[in-house]
């Protein structure tokens, strides 16, 4: 179905002005948009009740490393610092009552929506539209993993590459309402080497830079790599002396073939990597195996327009928080003091995404009612941008990269059986176990019953020895009958268009969340407060499970 021409001016009737890499954000208007702070998810509403602590997967500090995310926002774990708009909560389909609309939607009717192609069509449409933003160019990604090859790239020869990693706790876990996968792209620069006097794509030179990138963002020396052919990209990079096929590598100053003159930067991705991030519905193989779907809820994008370096982002992340004292800055610019105007000013709306004082572009499409994607709207793209901007556990403003299977074998499409409970760099037990018990339950609002029952005593404690007994797949993801009813929960939103109220697959009004902040509300004791690092230590295990 066609987005209609009514349709079509919602979507491009914002300010024309483009934030051009490198200039200054000319601020987002707030005209039209009915959350104000939608920057805020829904899981800060999460009533901690001075014991439960979900908050630590979001908000860090690393004050004295060479880390160069300078948020430093640990002292937000279970502290409501909000604006006055934002002391209420906006996400109110949280407190919705969806159970007889969902009834209405029988088993085979969802099962047959959610197997429907709603990506393949969508490159087309925006053409015929004129649409000047992004538009996908990776061919079949409707079918999942059929749409790459065994280390992750892309058949259709885009450049797009898989890769297998963690999903984070515990939005992203399949049980609690999606699955998803994320691919990234180097600029084409990456993918050549010329330095033979041969033009045009390289497989080696592209392996070699995505190690090479992959031993960046973790700030790993060394690490494994697919196979490559030293001599093809003209650069020594075991350091021994000679040039061979290798399978690892030394973390170099520059990347290889033609961008040799990009150097690498630790934590920081050069200037034009792309990711795309889908997130779909709860598939249900014949056998009951969770799957993905072909159906898409939305279809996420982000790409690097400016490189700043980390003095760069130091100033940047002041002018963010209003100083230079850290978590002190943080509480300078608290909810009182910094009117909401202020608060979106380092947002620009480009008329096909938005973009932050970061260097990122956002943009992202969803279901229309017919369930066709479309542009998100303003408001609904803010919902993304403010993880993706200032807080202070993501490396670059990235998630998942960062959360890769290490080395050779984490390159390939999203495969979570066999994958061990790999712990965060610093700690001993399994990331998932450590959840549990931080948070009490299986999700931020401690609503999933059926997390409860596999994985927690009568009295409420973690059962330790079966998490530590399974793998990531049997962790994360729901019984078939949850699926589906996680599928009609938010096929009931998408058929109301109310995204701006929440996303969240619920079926019931959820409990352990505030409706109203309450100004008096304790924070969490410091002794609740953790200590956390999104990378994984895939080194604690051997990256998968025994299968």
């Amino acid at each position: 179905m066609n987005v209609s021409g009514s349709l079509l001016a919602l979507f491009l009737a914002v300010p024309a002005a483009v934030a051009q890499a490198g200039q200054a954000s000319q601020g987002l208007s707030l005209e039209g948009v009915h959350n104000q702070e939608a920057v805020v998810p829904s899981q800060c509403y999460t009533r901690t009740e001075g014991r439960f602590n979900p908050c630590y997967t979001c908000h860090q500090s690393y004050q004295g490393t060479d880390r160069p995310n300078f948020m430093d926002d640990a002292r937000l774990q279970g502290e409501y610092d909000f604006t006055d708009f934002a002391m209420t909560n906006h996400w109110t389909n949280l407190f919705r009552d969806r159970a007889d609309k969902a009834k209405s939607i029988s088993d085979e009717e969802i099962s047959a929506y959610i197997a429907e192609d709603n990506y393949s069509a969508l490159a087309g449409r925006l053409e015929s539209l004129g649409w000047e933003g992004f538009i996908p160019d990776l061919d079949g990604l409707q079918l999942a993993d059929e749409a790459f090859d065994e280390h992750g790239f892309a058949r259709d020869g885009s450049g797009w590459v898989a890769f297998n990693y963690k999903p984070l706790p515990s939005t992203f876990w399949p049980t609690n309402g999606s699955t998803d996968d994320v691919m990234l792209r180097l600029p084409e620069k990456f993918r050549q080497a010329s330095c033979q006097g041969e033009d045009g794509y390289s497989v080696d030179a592209y392996r070699a830079n995505l190690a090479i990138l992959e031993a960046a963002i973790k700030d790993l020396a060394e690490i494994e790599s697919l196979p490559v052919d030293e001599n093809a990209v003209c650069a020594d990079l075991d350091g021994d002396g000679e040039r061979t096929v290798i399978s690892r590598l030394s973390r170099p100053t520059y990347y290889v073939g033609d961008a040799k003159d990009v150097p690498v930067a630790a934590m920081i991705y050069p200037e034009g990597t792309q990711f795309l991030h889908t997130v779909r519905y709860v598939g249900v193989s014949e056998d009951g195996e969770i799957t993905h779907t072909p159906r898409m809820k939305e279809l996420r994008y982000m790409k690097k327009l400016a490189f700043h370096d980390r003095d760069e982002l130091r100033e940047i992340y002041e002018q963010e928080t209003g100083g230079e004292e850290g978590a002190e800055a943080v509480e300078d610019a608290s909810a009182e003091e910094k009117p909401d105007e202020e608060r979106l000013d380092s947002f620009s709306d480009t008329g096909h995404g938005l973009t932050n004082n970061f260097g990122w572009l956002v943009l992202g499409f969803i279901e229309d009612k017919q369930g066709d994607l479309r542009p998100q709207t303003k408001e609904e793209q803010l919902f993304c941008m403010g993880c993706h901007s200032t807080i202070g556990a993501t490396i670059d403003q990235t998630f998942a990269f960062p959360r890769k299977v290490t080395g050779a074998e984490g390159w390939g499409y999203l495969d979570l059986k066999g994958m061990a409970d790999a712990p965060n760099v610093g700690e001993i037990d399994g990331e998932i176990l450590t959840y549990f018990e931080r948070v009490g339950g299986g999700s931020e609002f401690r609503h999933n019953p059926e997390m409860q029952a596999k994985w927690f005593t009568e009295e409420g404690d973690v059962d330790r020895a079966k998490v530590q007994a399974a793998d990531v797949y049997t962790l994360i993801t729901p019984s078939p009958e949850r699926a589906l009813r996680l599928n009609k929960a938010y096929r009931v939103i998408v058929d109301e268009q109310s995204y701006i109220h929440g996303r969240d697959a619920t079926m019931v009004p959820v409990e352990n969340v505030f409706e109203e902040i309450d100004a008096d509300e304790s924070p969490l004791p410091d002794e609740l407060h953790y200590d956390w690092d999104i990378r994984l230590d895939w080194s604690k295990t051997s990256g998968v499970a025994q299968k």
